[in-house]
């Protein structure tokens, strides 16, 4: 008896494997249907996949966003280095151009003016107040610079005279300062040369006003007026302006030109001092009308 128990066990281990053999062969067959217990079995497995898999991604995705965001914000913070870089240099590249513009029209004013002996100097000062008026240069009496010396811009426009020295420093009054004693001898340039002096400026048109000029001269726009060197400070031939427009003064006796400045008085940065090597006339002359 109990050798058929043993034998029927065996017997049903064997048919079992069997069983299970060919249903794994069945189900490993390409079949467009599945049966019902692999259905069942298929979505049971499914479903649980789901219920894994949704936190699963969710953790995933989160520590991928962080990863995400804190790439973002190290690129964020790089790109805005390399901006505040760039807007630096650009900076740096558009003074260092405004220089070396301001110091080629300065190496072609030295062979230019080459019988004048020239020091270049820095503007270091300039009141706001006074800003028409005066500026402060970084040469002084240690340097050779003298009162009355005449003063010029990187382009050789006039700008005004050396007013006051010290020994490391010196100021300068602007042509476009209104004191009745800051006059310039002047020449309009034509056939025959007009002369009047530089007396005054006007703030609201930004023009130089010549007067004393003969009232019976043919004065025409776009003239060039210069230096005459008759003043006894100012060498001939510095550039003051271009004649813009004429009329008669108040008593209709002379003339009054009107002239737009070679010079830029409000932007001043680097400027030529003007000593005159000829023999200079008495400065006392620039109180007396020229011939």
């Amino acid at each position: 008896m109990p050798s058929f128990f043993s034998n029927k066990k065996l017997i049903i281990l064997l048919v079992s494997i069997i069983i299970l053999v060919a249903l794994i062969g069945y189900s490993r067959m390409d079949r467009e249907q599945v049966t019902g217990p692999e259905q069942v079995v298929r979505d049971a497995v499914g479903w649980v996949q789901t219920i894994f898999m949704k936190p699963a991604y969710a953790v995933s995705g989160f520590f991928e966003n962080v990863r995400d965001i804190r790439r973002i914000y190290e690129e964020n913070q790089l790109l805005k280095a390399r901006l505040e870089e760039y807007a630096q240099i650009s900076v740096e590249r558009n003074l260092l151009r405004n220089e070396n513009e301001t110091f080629k029209e300065m190496l072609e004013l030295d062979e230019s003016l080459n019988d004048y002996l020239m020091r270049s100097a820095v503007v270091i000062h300039r009141s706001p107040d006074r800003w028409t008026e005066y500026i402060g240069l970084n040469k002084g009496s240690d340097d050779g610079i003298e009162p009355n010396m005449g003063v010029i811009d990187s382009k050789g426009g006039l700008i005004g005279k050396v007013k006051q020295v010290s020994e490391f420093s010196s100021r300068i009054q602007l042509l476009s300062d209104n004191d009745r004693t800051n006059r310039v001898s002047a020449m309009i340039s034509m056939d025959q040369p007009e002369y009047g002096f530089i007396e005054g400026y006007d703030v609201d048109t930004g023009l130089l006003i010549m007067r004393k000029i003969d009232i019976e001269a043919e004065i025409e726009e776009n003239q060039m007026v210069m230096t005459s060197g008759k003043g006894g400070v100012y060498p001939s031939g510095l550039l003051i302006g271009e004649i813009v427009y004429v009329e008669p003064d108040e008593y209709g006796l002379t003339q009054n030109a009107y002239i737009e400045p070679t010079a830029d008085f409000y932007a001043l940065d680097y400027v030529y001092i003007i000593e005159r090597t000829s023999t200079s006339l008495d400065p006392e002359l620039l109180e007396e009308e020229p011939s």
